[in-house]
């Protein structure tokens, strides 16, 4: 069985990242302006598939899903985490992926989820059947709060079992980028292993775990 395939370009169902030249002071890509020490927001361009750096005034235009019919949408600066969950090893071998971190996140074009996990190509998605995913989704409560494009189920395996958090979809990108810059042979290496543990935790003590009642 296929595992999985490389996720690029503009009919893919990931997102790509708009490269601006080398040379140039960072800008906001919508409407040019100088972005000052570097603070900016992401957009999605639901139509490209695209990720966007934006200035904090066009990132506020899109906060509102409906706004420019739903083209473009601001991502949320959420972070949660699930006490509850329960994805456990046995889960995880439903995903059939080769490597222990996956993410999924609803393309709102497509109305489902796609399953995505860094690799040394970069974003590779998933080809299992779908069904297989909902039993592990199924097993937190993020899943249902996530936001359609903007926010992704971001999963790892690790020795003490299964990490489960919401965040925003271009941290996941972010992940993915420093895996393919750093990975080297089989596994990936002690350098992109170390880059690894960073992130997570990082990603770990800005997360607020859900209430009891699921609300955040």
């Amino acid at each position: 069985m296929t595992v999985g395939r490389r996720a690029a370009g503009p009919a893919a169902t990931g997102l790509r990242r708009f490269a601006a030249p080398a040379s140039r002071e960072e800008r906001c890509e919508l409407c040019d302006a100088e972005v000052a020490g570097g603070r900016h927001r992401h957009l999605v361009d639901t139509e490209r598939r695209v990720l966007a750096c934006a200035c904090l005034a066009c990132a506020m235009l899109f906060e509102n899903p409906g706004s420019a019919r739903g083209r473009f949408r601001t991502v949320p600066d959420r972070w949660l985490t699930d006490p509850r969950h329960r994805v456990d090893d046995g889960a995880w071998e439903l995903l059939q992926i080769p490597v222990g971190v996956v993410f999924f996140f609803r393309n709102a074009a497509l109305d489902r989820f796609v399953a995505l996990y860094p690799s040394p190509a970069g974003a590779t998605e998933s080809e299992l059947d779908p069904a297989l995913w909902q039993q592990v989704l199924d097993r937190t409560r993020l899943a249902g709060l996530l936001e359609p494009d903007v926010e992704a189920l971001l999963l790892r395996r690790g020795d003490r079992g299964c990490a489960c958090y919401l965040v925003p979809i271009d941290v996941c990108y972010e992940l993915v980028g420093r895996m393919r810059m750093l990975w080297q042979g089989f596994d990936g290496g002690a350098q992109a292993r170390a880059a690894l543990e960073d992130f997570f935790a990082a990603v770990a003590r800005r997360a607020r775990p859900l209430r009891e009642d699921g609300t955040t």
